[in-house]
């Protein structure tokens, strides 16, 4: 009679069993299924066949403590929920994370912050040894996580360049490798367009001054124009909603306003939907550029936005590989790897 298949209330296959059916040893059973070398091929392939013969599921208990890996990292987004789920910058990053870590074998353990009691939970988790490695964007100035990863001693990444203390975000080289886009760059790039184009009253709605990311897109904003007063910076959230009102100032303050450089796609639509209210047309009145070429909020604006692309799924696949280097180094005294900086390029469409 057949053997049937483990299900619902039968025993699960055991190492023996398998070792058994592909006549080996359970040490060569083990060293099979948990990766290990010195197995000749014809013994792994018998190893294999017994495996899927008997449907064995390795104890994850047991190959951890073979392996030392538990098989998962913690992506951690310095943002509250409703954030993560509605900005399609976190999703387009989370998925370029997740297929990475799937060509990794590992599992993706998605933690976010919700308020200040969240940081606790988080190190309790980090620290309690369930995950392999972090990583970590979206950080602000005085966020609580660098520290806390770094008491954990879990090797970690950052996504985007981590700031510190202060208004301008300036501090030391941080230890922790990080991934980012040349933000002050395109920033730049964005606003030299502008001005090519004979605009003369070109305003900025700038990110959250608690970001690296927001900050340097405002130096770029202030590179390209040495001589932009004040009431020509508006400054948003990185939300739809907030590029909006910001917009409304910038008209109340600046009526002659020709041209707004918005520091991410959504506060640049923001930034229409108000001019539309007003009766200003986009080009001819007032241009608009935006950054990050998300596809989801370029493809629903009329007319198609000129923005600044940054590959942030290839960003999220970045962070990856730098900590899966920081993993098969740990503990042999090689130095960590580099941080990483994208370019950025300008996309021109209708709206500059």
């Amino acid at each position: 009679m057949p053997e049937q298949t483990p299900g619902f209330g039968t025993a699960r296959p055991t190492l023996e069993a398998v070792a058994a059916r592909a006549g080996v040893s359970r040490a060569t059973v083990s060293r099979v299924v948990n990766g290990g070398a010195g197995v000749r091929a014809s013994l792994v392939e018998k190893v294999h066949q017994a495996v899927d013969e008997l449907g064995y599921v390795p104890n994850h208990a047991a190959r951890t403590l073979v392996t030392r890996r538990n098989g998962a990292i913690a992506v951690i987004v310095a943002e509250p929920e409703f954030r993560i789920f509605s900005d399609p910058f976190f999703a387009q990053q989370i998925r370029g994370i997740s297929r990475e870590l799937t060509a990794h074998d590992s599992q993706l353990v998605l933690l976010w912050v919700e308020g200040p009691g969240d940081y606790e939970r988080i190190a309790r988790y980090v620290g309690g040894g369930h995950v392999d490695g972090v990583l970590a964007f979206s950080l602000h100035d005085h966020d609580e996580l660098p520290a806390i990863i770094a008491r954990t001693k879990v090797p970690a990444v950052f996504g985007g360049r981590p700031g510190g203390p202060g208004p301008a975000g300036a501090t030391a080289a941080p230890a922790v490798p990080y991934v980012d886009c040349d933000n002050r760059g395109g920033a730049r790039e964005a606003v030299r367009h502008l001005v090519a184009t004979g605009r003369s009253s070109i305003a900025h709605i700038a990110g959250p001054p608690d970001q690296t990311s927001a900050l340097d897109r405002a130096d770029g904003y202030r590179d390209a124009l040495p001589a932009g007063g004040s009431e020509l910076i508006g400054v948003g959230d990185f939300t739809e909603e907030s590029g909006a009102r910001a917009m409304a100032e910038l008209l109340e303050r600046r009526p002659d306003v020709d041209a707004v450089f918005a520091a991410n796609d959504l506060m640049a639509a923001g930034a229409l939907a108000t001019l539309r209210e007003r009766g200003l047309r986009v080009p001819e009145d007032v241009a608009v550029v935006g950054f990050d070429d998300m596809a989801s909020v370029v493809e629903r604006i009329d007319p198609p936005l000129t923005t600044v692309r940054q590959d942030v799924e290839e960003m999220g696949r970045l962070m990856v590989r730098l900590l899966m280097r920081l993993l098969g180094e740990r503990g042999s005294g090689a130095p960590a790897p580099e941080s990483v900086i994208t370019s950025t390029v300008l996309v021109r469409r209708d709206t500059a």
